[in-house]
C-alpha cells in the first residue's frame, strides 16, 4: 500500500468516528497542556532568576580572596597540638601567575581604605565602603556608568548610585523631612579618615574628592561604594599604616579575574581554586539555579506525563474497542489482498493520529495558557517590585521552542505505542474467523 494511500485511508477512518476521537483525544489534550504549562512556568522562573543575576554582576567576572593550605606546622593550643594553615597571600608574583592562565584576558587589584571614613558634601553626611581598582577605569570591572565618566584621574572618585542618592544631614530633628539629594556630578567630596598616633591620640586628615562619575545602581556592592582613584587610595593607607604597604608581604584584600566568556568561566575559577585561593563568580549561583529549575522541569513534566499515560490507556481502549466493531472490515480488506503490515500500520497509524491531534490542541492550549499566565505573573510582580523597591520582572512564565516540538512528538509517540497491542491484535486475526464474526 502507498503511503499516501495509508494516509488517506487513516484520516477517512478517523473522520468516520469523530466524537470518539474527540472524545479520547480530550485525555492527551489535557496531559500536554500541562506539560507545556508546568514546563514553561520552570522554564521562566529559572530565565527570571539568571537575568537578575545578570543584572547584579558579570558572569564573566572571577573574584579572587587571600586562602588557606595546611602548612605542616604545629602548635600548643586546646589542651593539644593543632596544625596551623598557611595563609595564602595575593601578593603581585601569584597575580602574575593567575593572569597567565589559560581564558584570563585580564586582572584588576583591589584595596579598601584600612581605616573608618566619613564623607561631607556641605552639611551633609554620608558613609560607604572606600576602595580602589587597578587600572581605574569602573567600566572594565564590569560596572555600569549612570553619568559622567568611568576613568578615575587622580583627585577624582566614582560613587555609587545608591550611596549617592542617600546623604544625611546630622542635625536634623525627628519628624523633619529628609533633606533633597545633591547631584553630585562634577562637585567636591570632602573624605575625612582618622589614625591613632603611638601615644593613643587620634589624628585626622581630610582628603577633597571630585565626584566624576555615577555608577548606575544594580542592587550589589558597587551600590555603596565610593571607588577612588588607585594611587590615591595606596598613599592614605600608606598615612593611615604609618609607613609604606608592602604587597609583596602583605598582599591585596582582593583579585578581580575577567574571564574570556562564560564557557571558560568554570575551569578559569577551579584552576584558582587549585592555586588555594578563594574563587568566586555569579556564574556558580547560576549554574546551581540552572541545575535546580532543571530538577523542577522533570518533576513538572512528570506529573503531566501522568495525565498522557491516563490518555494512553484510553487510546488503547478506543482501537480495541474499534477492532471489535470492524473485524469485518478487517476480513474483507484481507480478502482482498492486503497485508498483515498493511492492516497494522493503518490501526498504528489510527493511534498515532489520535495522539497528533491531542498532542497539538495540547500544545495549543498550553502555549496560550503560558502567555496568559505570563502577563499576570509579570504584573503581579512588577507591583510587588514596585511596592519592595525591587527590580522589575520582564518573564515569568518562558516556553523555549523546543518544547511544544518535543511535547508533540512525545504525545504522538504516546499514541502509536498505545495503539501498538490493538494494532497487531488486528493483524494477526485469520481473515475466515474475521468474516465470519458477527
Amino acid at each position: 500500500m502507498r503511503l499516501i494511500d495509508l494516509i488517506s485511508l487513516i484520516l477517512e477512518n478517523l473522520n468516520r468516528r469523530k466524537g470518539r476521537v474527540f472524545l479520547t483525544a480530550i485525555g492527551v489534550v489535557i496531559g500536554t497542556a500541562s506539560v507545556v504549562l508546568l514546563v514553561s512556568l520552570a522554564s521562566g522562573l529559572q530565565k527570571s532568576a539568571t537575568s537578575q543575576i545578570g543584572n547584579i554582576g558579570d558572569l564573566t567576572t572571577i573574584q579572587v580572596y587571600p586562602g588557606y593550605r595546611d602548612s605542616g606546622m604545629m602548635m600548643a593550643g586546646g589542651g593539644g597540638m593543632m596544625e596551623m594553615p598557611e595563609q595564602i597571600l595575593l601578593t603581585p608574583k601569584k597575580i602574575k601567575e593567575i593572569a597567565a592562565l589559560p581564558g584570563v584576558i585580564d586582572t584588576f587589584t583591589r584595596i579598601d581604605l584600612w581605616t573608618g571614613a566619613q564623607i561631607n558634601y556641605g552639611r551633609l553626611i554620608n558613609y560607604g565602603q572606600i576602595t580602589a581598582f587597578g587600572g581605574n577605569d569602573v567600566e572594565k570591572l564590569g560596572f555600569a556608568i549612570q553619568d559622567g565618566a568611568a576613568q578615575i584621574p587622580r583627585g577624582g572618585a566614582v560613587i555609587g548610585g545608591f550611596m549617592a542618592k542617600n546623604f544625611m544631614d546630622p542635625q536634623m530633628r525627628p519628624g523633619q523631612e529628609p533633606p533633597a539629594q545633591p547631584d553630585l556630578m562634577g562637585k567636591q567630596l570632602k573624605l575625612t579618615i582618622s589614625r591613632y598616633s603611638e601615644d593613643g591620640q587620634e589624628v585626622k586628615k581630610v582628603y577633597n574628592l571630585r565626584v566624576v562619575g555615577i555608577m548606575k545602581e544594580t542592587r550589589a556592592e558597587q551600590d555603596s561604594m565610593l571607588i577612588v582613584n588607585f594611587e590615591d587610595l595606596t598613599a592614605i593607607n600608606d598615612w593611615v599604616n604609618g609607613k609604606r604597604v608592602d604587597y609583596n608581604k602583605a598582599g591585596y584584600s582582593q583579585l578581580l579575574v575577567k574571564a574570556s566568556d562564560t564557557k571558560t568561566v568554570t575551569e578559569v575559577t577551579t584552576q584558582i581554586t587549585d592555586m588555594g585561593f578563594y574563587a568566586f563568580t555569579p556564574q556558580m549561583i547560576v549554574q546551581g539555579i540552572n541545575s535546580l529549575y532543571t530538577i523542577m522541569q522533570l518533576i513538572f513534566a512528570g506529573v503531566g506525563a501522568i495525565s498522557l499515560l491516563v490518555a494512553a490507556i484510553g487510546i488503547a481502549n478506543t482501537m480495541t474497542m474499534a477492532i471489535l466493531e470492524r473485524t469485518r472490515e478487517i476480513g474483507l480488506m484481507k480478502a482482498v489482498g492486503a497485508s498483515n503490515r498493511d492492516v497494522l500500520s493503518i490501526f498504528l497509524g489510527e493511534a498515532a493520529g489520535i495522539g497528533f491531534l491531542g498532542g497539538l490542541g495540547g500544545v495549543l492550549l498550553g502555549w496560550g495558557g503560558s502567555k496568559v499566565l505570563n502577563v499576570v505573573a509579570v504584573s503581579y510582580l512588577a507591583s510587588r517590585a514596585a511596592e519592595n523597591g525591587g527590580a522589575p520582572v520582564s518573564v515569568a512564565v518562558y516556553t523555549p521552542l523546543w518544547l511544544p516540538l518535543v511535547t508533540l512528538l512525545f504525545a504522538t509517540l504516546i499514541g502509536l505505542l498505545s495503539g501498538l497491542y490493538p494494532a497487531l491484535r488486528a493483524a494477526t486475526i485469520a481473515p475466515v474467523l474475521a468474516l465470519k464474526y458477527e
